[in-house]
């Protein structure tokens, strides 16, 4: 009889931040059951994606709503069960109070120093870590891949107008699902429905409308490249988060192109390209403004979908 493989965990967590006036302040948590101070995580739900867990397990632990932002770090850990997986992210708190409840008796907000010397764990002390070496404030970018659509040869009338498929309308949902997780506060798209449809529901929750950009679909992008990658810089600029749906023809070339300016490391598939799936989510934070007054890529997170992962079968 073979041995059954060990057990993955999977859990979220997040470096929960405030600004204050010289540098942002972290919130570090006391948990009485193991009298340790760490920082807020826990397990996934079933059917919960790892943003919607980081989300749910901030306001339970410590009872602050937050954005999340750039992801910092995965950490394994053995524990009696088989390996906690855990990935955590930075995310900076909206609102909220903390109350003492039957995780978390004490919330510390501590300057990253002070916090580094208070937790105790040295995983935890690596995550801080990365979340200090860029700056807590950095733009937000949602850049979306249309869902899946019916099959061309499928479809009579002109491409532009091909619909979702079931398939892409359960992805659509996805991303309407994680967009506030992000924070995303304004809607654009690239012109074709299936595009369109994808950023719908999230531009429906906002009650904002979507902004058409023809300069980010693939016939005008290839034409005036240098005017769309200009253009999708000027929608990250400012105070906002938005979202953006594109197509497989322009997101690769988009990502990689932002990431070569500053040297960037990207996630690559395994042909060594930058991966696109249909209904997938770059995630891409920057800088406000580089030395030509343009936002500046510092760090890309790629989600190959928005849906929950599949939880593995234990008997």
């Amino acid at each position: 009889m073979s041995e059954r493989p060990p057990r993955e965990i999977r859990a979220a967590g997040a470096v929960l931040w405030r600004k204050a006036s010289r540098e942002p302040r972290i919130a570090v948590v006391h948990r009485p059951r193991y009298d340790d101070w760490s920082l807020p995580k826990g397990k996934l739900d079933s059917g919960e994606t790892v943003p919607a867990a980081a989300i749910r397990e901030l306001a339970e632990e410590t009872g602050f709503r937050a954005v999340l932002g750039r992801r910092l770090r995965t950490v394994r850990y053995p524990v009696a069960a088989g390996t906690k997986t855990v990935e955590y992210f930075s995310a900076q708190a909206v609102e909220g109070a903390f109350h003492p409840n039957d995780e978390v008796d004490e919330l510390r907000w501590l300057s990253p120093e002070d916090a580094k010397d208070l937790l105790s764990y040295r995983a935890d002390v690596d995550v801080l870590r990365a979340f200090t070496a860029l700056p807590a404030s950095l733009g937000t970018l949602l850049l979306v891949r249309h869902a899946k659509a019916g099959k061309r040869s499928e479809w009579a009338g002109e491409d532009d107008l091909r619909p979702l498929s079931p398939a892409g309308r359960r992805q659509a949902e996805a991303v309407r699902k994680l967009a506030p997780l992000f924070g995303v506060d304004r809607v654009f798209s690239a012109p074709p429905s299936r595009c369109w449809e994808t950023v719908e529901g999230a531009a429906a929750d906002l009650g904002v409308e979507i902004g058409v950009e023809r300069l980010l679909s693939e016939e005008g992008y290839w034409p005036a490249r240098a005017r769309g990658l200009s253009r999708l810089l000027t929608i990250v600029s400012g105070d906002c988060r938005p979202l953006v749906c594109s197509q497989g023809g322009v997101i690769p070339d988009v990502v990689a192109t932002v990431a070569e300016h500053t040297g960037v490391a990207l996630p690559l598939n395994g042909n060594g390209q930058v991966p696109c799936k249909k209904g997938s989510v770059w995630m891409l934070s920057f800088h406000p403004t580089g030395s030509d007054g343009r936002p500046v890529l510092a760090a890309a997170d790629y989600y190959p979908t928005a849906l929950p992962a599949p939880q593995p079968a234990h008997a």
